[in-house]
């Protein structure tokens, strides 16, 4: 294969820091992260509104000096993101589509198909609105892409499931974290498989049937 030029620019998708729509991405290559992504019409524009205006205060300073995001920004941006963004997707606004099960099905299938050949999923969980994932991205992947194939072909199919047209299924973008180490990492994998415990949807992790954490009663 060809070589890179040495003067190209490092490709941001990869490794280093930008910002698409509202919210800040950091990359590293072979990282790891925790991802969001949700229905369309799930936050509605008062609530994104007041949700833009705190995510701001985190980083504000980083978007300005056109810089990476510190780890302590990171982790100001995840507690905010819990604290506020996911505590209002678990109430159930919008259409919950995820709620019905071929739909939540044909999503949970998707996200675990290429498992071990364009990611190495480690914990994942699909919501009535939302869906958590903890995953790595193989060397030939970058994250964008694994969230593009995955929201691209569930949201097509989705659609024609519900027989919607000429309606987005997904929000266009998602919420990701880079994990900065295994405490890190732990905390967001029992975020992720605890997440309908909390939102008060089942008594233990095992029981939701659409989460990496699931085991059928024999």
């Amino acid at each position: 294969m060809p070589r890179p030029f040495l003067n190209a620019k490092p490709d941001r998708l990869v490794s280093g820091f930008h910002a698409r729509g509202t919210l800040p991405h950091l990359k590293r290559e072979g990282g790891t992260y925790f991802v969001t992504f949700r229905l369309a019409g799930t936050l509605p524009g008062p609530v994104l509104v007041r949700l833009k205006a705190e995510r701001e205060n985190i980083v504000q300073q980083a978007f300005a000096a056109k810089r990476p995001l510190t780890w302590h920004e990171q982790e100001e941006l995840f507690r905010w993101y819990s604290a506020r963004v996911d505590k209002y997707l678990d109430a159930g606004p919008g259409d919950c589509w995820l709620r019905q099960p071929a739909i939540a099905r044909l999503v949970a299938d998707a996200l675990v198909f290429h498992q071990g050949s364009r990611f190495e999923l480690q914990a994942w969980c699909v919501m009535p609105n939302h869906v958590h994932a903890v995953l790595r991205p193989q060397p030939d992947w970058t994250l964008s892409r694994v969230l593009k194939g995955w929201k691209g072909f569930t949201g097509k199919k989705a659609n024609a499931l519900l027989q919607r047209t000429g309606k987005p299924f997904w929000q266009a973008e998602s919420f990701d974290h880079l994990i900065r180490d295994e405490t890190d990492w732990h905390r967001c994998c029992r975020y992720t498989v605890m997440n309908p415990v909390d939102a008060g949807f089942c008594r233990c992790p095992e029981d939701w049937e659409w989460s990496s954490a699931h085991r059928p009663v024999k």
